[in-house]
């Protein structure tokens, strides 16, 4: 009973500690007026995770079992696009970001693997024309 206790609390810190972070301001941001009147506003991509775990652990020292536990949390917040509030219109601008090392790396993966598997196929084409050369000689060899 006390485990459920313990994880309970440590779950709910991590909680509050999220909800201390992260409000409708961050997906829908603070206006921002140009000097031209246009108005920006900001809208972001709020992602997040949470885990906690623990148990009691027996003492013979002890009355009461002792609690181990941990808990943790993550956030990722992702600028995506701006409204654009001007002469009584509204437009989303999304924003493009260059992909990052990791994701060029994945999306290159097809060509590298092509070009790999490429250059084990030539080195065996290589040794079977070499093989092949042999087998003539040896037959040339024999048939003088």
């Amino acid at each position: 009973m006390a485990e459920n206790n313990n994880v309970s609390n440590l779950m709910g810190h991590s909680i509050e500690k999220i909800r201390e972070m992260v409000d409708t301001n961050t997906v829908i941001g603070t206006p921002i007026t140009a000097p031209d009147g246009t108005m920006l506003i900001p809208v972001s991509k709020v992602s997040y995770g949470f885990a906690s775990g623990g148990s009691d652990l027996p003492t013979a020292k002890q009355p009461a079992p002792l609690f181990g536990g941990g808990g943790g949390a993550g956030i990722n917040i992702t600028p995506i696009a701006f409204l654009i509030v001007a002469n009584g219109e509204v437009r989303l601008m999304p924003i493009t970001s260059k992909p990052d090392t990791a994701d060029r790396v994945v999306s290159m993966m097809p060509e590298l693997v092509d070009k790999v598997s490429g250059l084990f196929h030539q080195k065996k084409d290589k040794d079977r024309a070499l093989d092949a050369k042999k087998q003539i000689e040896k037959e040339l060899e024999l048939g003088e």
